[in-house]
């Protein structure tokens, strides 16, 4: 979010002032022989910046000044420039290049941080350097890690859980975060706007970086494949985090890869700063910071882009602001450990993928399920007729590991990535406390085989029982490419049952749960993280591998909150019941059921009329 004005002062409050040969903010005073102000800068005058188009050699391209802008948003001020090196001029503005140091006068004025797509011309918009070295000065810091960790997803917590919503909440945030950013320094003024950073990713599918890019798109990323190791060890570790050189974010490290790239603006002790820009724009964050290697600038009519890789973490990116990130070299950043194991059908050998993960509520849930997919693609993308079986196993700090296992058939990934991605995020992103990720465990096994049934009849003993009688139940299954296959359930119809017509309910896991989330929505429903992780539980734990057979009963007695009591008399019930009270109760639902595996996941859903006779 753009700020809107500047502050100074013992509040933090920045205030640019030029006088005795330097200019003063934040209480310090900067030495006016190593920068420039952008009130000493006129068009016309000539310049250089410092980045790198190739390897880790940073080099000096030549650019004037077009102008300088006043108030290209709200307390920001823009200076653009114009690269006369061929090299630019070839590629024009180069995603990446965010951050990339401008000196004027030999003195250094800011970084390179939006342009216009389609350019014809190296023409960059330059956040000041005076506004860059404001990044991680505001004042009082005593709330910064509950603003680090109220930044995020915004899910509605007042309804069931519900993982393929929750997916679709997120791509609608997503889009939302996107209105708010399409142009970080102007108003959609000729679709200007801050340069994209690739993220540059290694062992993941062409599709699925596909999706990975629309996906983080929406965040000013622009996901490309194809990365990888660029050097041996013992050059990667001389390489330092100096003016011009690649800054990256390693996302997702190890056997998969995930790499924002973009270019460090300044260095002052320990303090880095890079992008000139923000990058998410959350303020306090904790993600890896590490040398990078470019490969090349890859050049696009549409937006040419640094083709690279990081090196080594050797700090952590504490900062993130409207006009660029801050990073601490020797900060130890938070990485969460992910292994995956893989089992294909047409691979003789089960792959293990062991990777880490950057720590942040928004960026983890998106590059787990890349990497989650990727692994499991690796050997080609699924047939028509498939079966994916899963176990999953995410490790959290002070509390039980949430642990699922399920099946799932002819849907793909689909299941499996709604739950692990939706789980993730609602841990990482719920309202009532900070969740830290310990690990994170996958174990997927995948088949070439339709299991797929539908409910082909039931039979009833009788369509007409007495209270305390034994209702027997025939449902007969018919699978594409199997015989049609019977299962029985005996129903015990209860003694006090009142004679009167009942419903039965025949269907495999996800019509159940349907069912529950009709009948029994507070088992869904948190209201503190004990509950959200009991009501995640409950909805990952249905079986989508049985039938389930269900009597539906009168209601009676009531649910308060999560607190079930089916026997209440109906007397206390209608006192609970008070509309005057606060908290949440409902009548108590009445069923008996019965289930049985199958080995396979049926589809639908059929009714039956019992009638109960005194």
């Amino acid at each position: 979010m753009l700020r809107n004005s500047y502050k100074s002062g013992m509040k933090g409050l920045f205030c640019l002032l030029v006088f005795a040969g330097s200019f003063c903010f934040a209480g310090e005073q900067l030495d006016r022989s190593k920068y420039i102000s952008i009130d000493e800068i006129q068009p016309g005058m000539k310049g250089y910046c410092l980045t790198i188009y190739k390897g880790t050699e940073i080099e000096k391209f030549d650019l004037y000044v077009v102008s300088v802008i006043r108030k290209v948003a709200p307390g920001r001020n823009a200076i653009l420039v114009q690269s006369t090196d061929e090299r630019f001029i070839h590629t024009g503005p180069v995603a990446g290049c965010s951050g990339t140091p401008v000196y004027i006068e030999g003195r250094l004025a800011g970084a390179l941080a939006f342009g216009w797509p389609f350019s014809k011309d190296p023409l960059y918009g330059v956040t000041p350097i005076e506004e860059i070295l404001q990044t991680g000065r505001a004042g009082d810091r005593s709330d910064a890690a509950h603003t680090a960790y109220s930044k995020g997803f915004a899910f509605d917590f007042s309804r069931p859980i519900d993982f393929a919503e929750i997916n679709r909440e997120m791509t609608r945030n997503a889009k939302q975060t996107a209105d708010g950013r399409k142009t970080n320094f102007t108003h959609n003024s000729a679709n200007a706007s801050v340069l994209p950073s690739p993220l540059i990713t290694s062992g993941l599918p062409a599709g699925v970086c596909e999706q990975l890019n629309d996906s983080v798109e929406p965040f000013g990323l622009m996901a490309v494949s194809g990365g990888g190791l660029a050097t041996d060890a013992k050059t990667a570790e001389n390489v330092r985090l100096t003016p011009g050189a690649a800054l990256a974010i390693p996302l997702v490290t190890g056997d998969i890869s995930m790499d924002v790239l973009g270019t460090v603006t300044e260095v002052s002790g320990n303090k880095v700063y890079a992008f000139g820009h923000s990058f998410l724009g959350y303020g306090t964050v904790n993600l890896p910071m590490a040398t990078g290697y470019v490969h090349t600038v890859v050049s696009s009519l549409n937006r040419s882009f640094k083709f690279g890789t990081s090196l080594n973490i050797v700090g952590a990116v504490t900062t993130d602001e409207s006009a660029a990130v801050c990073g601490q070299i020797g900060a130890k950043p938070r990485m969460i450990p992910l292994t995956i194991r893989v089992e294909r059908y047409n691979d003789v050998e089960k792959r293990v993928y062991n990777c880490r993960l950057a720590d942040n509520q928004v960026l983890t849930p998106m590059v787990l399920g890349a990497a989650v997919a990727g692994a499991a693609l690796k050997g080609g993308d699924l047939p028509p007729d498939n079966t994916v079986e899963y176990k999953a196993a995410i490790n959290i700090e002070g509390a039980e590991p949430i642990s699922f296992e399920n099946i799932s058939a002819n849907t793909g990934l689909n299941e499996m990535m709604w739950e692990s991605v939706g789980s993730t995020a609602l841990l990482l992103n719920n309202p009532y406390k900070k969740v830290d990720v310990n690990s994170m465990e996958f174990d997927i096994c995948l088949k070439s085989k339709d299991i797929a049934s539908h409910i082909w009849s039931i039979d009833l003993s009788d369509s007409k029982v007495e209270a305390g009688q034994k209702l027997d139940v025939s449902v007969v299954l018919e699978s594409a490419l199997a015989d049609k296959k019977k299962y029985r359930f005996t129903l015990k119809i209860p003694e006090n049952l009142a004679p009167g017509n009942y419903e039965l309910i025949v269907c495999g896991g996800t019509g159940y749960q349907e069912f529950l989330k009709q009948n029994a929505p507070y088992r869904f429903i948190p209201q503190s993280l004990p509950t959200l992780i009991e009501a995640m539980n409950n909805a990952l734990h249905i079986d989508r591998g049985r039938l389930y057979c269900l009597l539906v009963l009168p209601r009676g007695g009531i649910a308060v909150e999560k607190a079930e009591l089916p026997d209440l008399p109906p007397t206390k019930a209608l006192v609970l019941q008070d509309p005057k009270r606060i908290l949440t109760v409902q009548s108590y639902p009445h069923w008996l059921e019965e289930s049985l595996k199958t080995g396979t996941v049926v589809t639908d859903r059929e009714t039956a009329r019992i009638k109960v006779e005194k």
